[in-house]
């Protein structure tokens, strides 16, 4: 146990800076004690308050082992402490993820205050600093954004979710390096289904968990938070809006488009987990040879891209040539025509959406031939020329084996004399 020491209030008053003085002048002689390492915190400033309780910059006495300054958050939420002191144990190793020093708890009149000394975030929450250094620069953001999820994956292969990857729970710290923080509302799943989602931050979830049509958080979900993280970067703005079909306006690649609009889009098609998109964002997506097929006979296929001939004219081409027209690939899909691509598609020229859903499905092992238009049209018209009827006479040149009868068997020689 330990005590807290702070300014003479009247009995049973609740300790709070006071109205109408700065948070320095409201707390320049409050200290806390920790019996757990035997250390005492002078909080020299208020630097946050929220439901979560107040968040004070502190310096440590004595000082021998840990910073010189340090974060104390004070808070009545045990359940939230225990959560905090638990993860921050769990990614202790991880070096993207806010470091805890030490955790405990003190007495104040007739309540409990649970307290934990972190660190230090010395340019504050991602928020804050986006305000003052605007769009960052693709090569920053896929840095920072691999540097987190190394964190992150270790929550998810623990069969754990973080909950609350919000601009205001990534932090800024020592050479502007991101890292992860606030895991009040982490937990563990005790199934891949996933927890009830019933704390989140309405302007930082998808759409589904926001309107009450999914009432499971998973892991996917994460991603998607990740996702929006991605978007404030490059934008330098945390506020504005972004849906999936806004993803082809980000100043980035085409390829970290694709990323991007995968952690964002469809639900059944995001990444799973942190460690899928790991592997994304080391790997460029190869564009998909083009292949052959012999025929069109009982194809499934869709098309893509522009064609040399209107997309109605090929529809009505395929099926004439025996092949069922799909509107987007899916499970039974065999055949993807592509023709010249479009430069406004979700993800530039090569991120299309049949594009990158062929991709996905190629990785799970389902693979679906591309052809080019010239080949899609040249067997179209094959199928359509007239087959000569059956059992037609061949005729042979001159001199070539024996003559043929009707029937086309050879002719016998009749016997010499």
């Amino acid at each position: 146990m330990a005590t807290l020491d702070r300014p003479t209030a009247a009995p049973g008053t609740a300790y709070a800076p006071p109205s109408g003085t700065t948070p320095a002048a409201s707390s320049a002689l409050t200290t806390v004690y920790s019996f757990e390492t035997g250390r005492s915190y002078r909080l020299n400033r208020l630097i946050g308050k929220g439901g979560f309780g107040e968040v004070y910059l502190a310096t440590p006495v004595p000082p021998e082992g840990f910073p010189t300054q340090v974060c104390v958050k004070i808070s009545e939420r045990m359940s939230a402490w225990l959560r905090e002191a638990y993860f921050a144990e769990l990614l202790g190793s991880q070096s993207r993820a806010l470091r805890v020093y030490d955790r405990f708890a003190v007495v104040d009149g007739a309540r409990m205050r649970y307290c934990l000394a972190m660190e230090y975030a010395e340019h504050g929450d991602l928020g804050a600093w986006l305000e003052q250094k605007g769009a960052q620069s693709e090569r920053f953001v896929r840095r920072e954004i691999a540097a987190i999820l190394q964190a992150l994956d270790v929550l998810h292969r623990g069969q754990a979710l973080h909950r609350d990857l919000t601009p205001f729970n990534v932090f800024v710290c020592k050479d502007e390096q991101l890292k992860l923080g606030d895991f009040g509302i982490a937990t563990h799943q005790l199934s891949r289904r996933g927890v009830t989602a019933d704390t989140f931050n309405l302007f930082n979830v998808p759409n589904e968990i926001a309107w009450g049509r999914v009432r499971r958080w998973q892991q996917r979900d994460d991603i998607y938070q990740v996702g929006l993280i991605a978007v404030m970067l490059l934008r330098g703005d945390t506020t504005s809006p972004i849906r999936s079909r806004d993803v082809r306006a980000l100043p980035c690649s085409d390829h970290l488009k694709e990323v991007i609009h995968c952690c964002l889009g469809v639900r059944g098609k995001r990444y799973e987990a942190a460690g899928e998109l790991i592997a994304a964002l080391r790997q460029r997506p190869r564009q998909p040879p083009l292949g052959r097929v012999r025929s069109l006979a009982g194809k499934r296929l869709c098309f893509t891209g522009f064609l040399s001939r209107p997309r109605s004219e090929a529809i009505a081409a395929a099926r004439k040539a025996g092949a069922v027209v799909q509107s987007k690939p899916g499970q039974t899909t065999d055949v993807l025509v592509r023709g010249r691509p479009n430069a406004q598609q979700i993800a530039g020229r090569d991120g299309g959406l049949k594009l990158i859903e062929l991709r996905r499905r190629a990785a799970k092992g389902h693979p679906v031939t591309v052809i080019g238009d010239k080949l899609f049209w040249k067997l179209a018209e094959a199928a359509s020329q007239p087959l000569p009827p059956a059992g037609a006479e061949t005729r042979k040149a001159p001199g070539r084996e024996g003559k043929r009868s009707v029937g086309g068997a050879p002719r016998k020689k009749a016997p010499s004399r």
